[in-house]
């Protein structure tokens, strides 16, 4: 899937992050960038990424049922992130090979 666009949801609590991580990934065709953090004083991020309308819907829907279950601190699309922005970005763990 091209990343033609970045969605951040910034939650106080992990258990409405969860909620709205869930809605997200089910309302739209987007995929999670990474695990879900703990920033810390109980702020938890998630990032996910797809196209520019996609990317909207699911965060318009993650960060509607998450405040429906908490408090909602942040929410926000970036159209088009620089090539740059990948530094910043959560990363997959690397997976111990198999034995």
């Amino acid at each position: 899937m091209a990343k033609q666009a970045v969605g951040l949801l910034e939650t106080r609590g992990l258990a409405c992050l969860v909620v709205g991580v869930d809605a997200m990934l089910k309302s739209a065709n987007v995929e999670l960038l990474g695990p879900m953090k703990q920033v810390g004083n109980a702020l938890c991020n998630a990032v996910v990424g797809g196209d520019v309308a996609a990317v909207k819907a699911a965060i318009d829907t993650g960060a509607a049922t998450a405040a429906a279950a908490g408090e909602v601190v942040s929410a926000h699309v970036i159209a088009r992130p620089d090539d740059a922005i990948d530094g910043v970005l959560p990363k997959e763990p690397a997976r111990a090979p198999r034995k």
